[in-house]
């Protein structure tokens, strides 16, 4: 219950901050995760962005200073961070259907987006095959690319990454290199400890000399992994079966997330080709080691 607890705190933050500039790296420091791990979590519990989620709320929360407090279109806008009429009224009618000048008459339906509030729920009907392993630190080799902004805009740069590297040879150099203990391409997703960003390689475990330009080298530090079995699933299967370790296996595990990369580990190349495991980096929670004690 602890990572549920953490969940609503930042749902809590970002309503106490939601007429100033919410930054995604602090609002995932209140939920004690890097900022991908915090956006993913949100996306696959709520089905909603979290961007989509801060602009619905200061939508709804425009509509009743317009109506209530016969605030001034401009004020509103100001207050809820936006400098550009134009991107208020954008932003207003992408939730309400209608420009905000229309907001102040009656018989007008608005929406209305309450805060969200996680809560355990009993699921489980069907089973999740995991392993939990503690692994030394090991190399990975590979191509990578930074990505930034909300989880949901990461996927056509990644799709785009794996199309080139299966078109200029890069797959097939770094199938070469792969190491007797290495099971398959390594999709590698890398949280900067410095900045709202992230860094996706497609890489394989290897002590093998680095010989092309093109490829660099990252060392993954120790940790314990949770170990989900994906075998001969699809990309599509994988996602939701993701969603299942995110809803359910997580909030009641006694682990939360560590900080470190998601490591998805392919059969055979590209995003059409099927997942054999999905490694969760993780630590014991704070409640489960209180219990222990």
């Amino acid at each position: 219950m602890d990572w549920i607890e953490k969940m609503n705190a930042a749902i809590i933050y970002i309503e106490q901050h939601i007429t100033t500039k919410l930054n995604t790296e602090d609002i995932a420091k209140v939920a004690d995760c890097s900022a991908y791990h915090f956006q993913r979590m949100f996306a696959y519990m709520t089905g909603t962005p979290l961007s989509e989620y801060i602009r619905r709320r200061r939508m709804t929360l425009a509509v009743v200073d317009l109506k209530s407090k016969d605030m001034k279109v401009i004020d509103v806008a100001l207050k809820y961070g936006y400098h550009s009429p134009t991107a208020f009224n954008r932003a207003f009618q992408r939730v309400h259907g209608i420009p905000p000048s229309l907001a102040k008459l009656d018989g007008v339906p608005i929406k209305s987006y309450s805060p969200i509030s996680f809560q355990m729920v009993i699921k489980g009907a069907e089973s999740l095959d995991f392993r939990i392993e503690v692994k030394q630190s090991f190399r990975v080799v590979g191509i990578s690319i930074p990505l930034f902004g909300d989880f949901a805009s990461m996927t056509e740069p990644v799709e785009q990454i794996w199309e080139l590297a299966e078109n200029n040879g890069t797959i097939q150099k770094l199938k070469s290199l792969m190491g007797k203990e290495s099971s398959g391409l390594l999709e590698v997703m890398l949280p900067d400890e410095h900045a709202e960003s992230w860094h996706y390689w497609i890489s394989v475990e290897t002590d093998a000399p680095i010989t092309e330009e093109s490829l660099k080298e990252y060392i993954v530090d120790p940790y314990t992994w949770a170990i989900f079995s994906y075998e001969g699933k699809t990309i599509e299967e994988t996602q939701e079966l993701g969603k299942r370790v995110i809803s359910e296996w997580l909030p009641t595990s006694g682990y939360e997330y560590d900080n470190g990369p998601d490591i998805s580990v392919h059969v055979n190349a590209g995003t059409t080709g099927a997942i054999l495991e999905y490694w969760l980096p993780i630590k014991k929670s704070k409640k489960s080691e209180e219990i222990i004690l």
